[in-house]
Parts: C-alpha cells; structure tokens; sequence
C-alpha cells in the first residue's frame, strides 16, 4: 500500500481557496497540486459543511427524513396513475 501523506493546514486551505475562487474543479486543482482528487475533494467538502453550503446528511432530523421520504413515494405513485 502506498504511503499516507500529511498535509499541513495551511497547504490544505490553499488549495480549498484555489478550488473556490478559481472555479476549477477539484481534479483539475488536485492534478495541479499533485494530490489526489478524493483528498482535495474531502476537504472541499469539509469546508462546504463548516460555511453552511451544504447539509451535512449525518444530522438531519431522522423524523424529517422519514416524512419526505413518505411524501416522496406518494409523489412516484400519484405520478404512476397519470402516466
């Protein structure tokens, strides 16, 4: 197995900076970096999460789920007698 590497914060927000005021993509900025794109794009989304643009899956509400989830197969069989 290849050896894991560590980055140092500061490497690791650089590149997070350059993914979001760029508008490259992640695999672009990572074969830039020369760092793998799943790492880039971990941290992405590590940042996406603490700024609040994106809903971490983990914590919503397991009751509100469940009610969507119910509202979602009402929607597929309404949407099955129509067609």
């Amino acid at each position: 197995m290849p050896e894991r590497r560590k980055y140092d914060p500061e490497f690791r927000e650089g590149a997070v900076t350059i993914v979001r005021e760029t508008g490259k993509s992640i695999a672009e900025v990572a074969r830039d970096l020369g760092i793998g794109a799943g790492t880039l794009g971990g941290w992405v989304k590590k940042d996406r999460l603490a700024r609040g643009e994106e809903a971490d899956r983990a914590r919503l509400d397991p009751g509100y789920v469940r009610r969507l989830e119910r509202e979602n197969a009402e929607l597929r069989m309404e949407r099955d007698v129509l067609t």
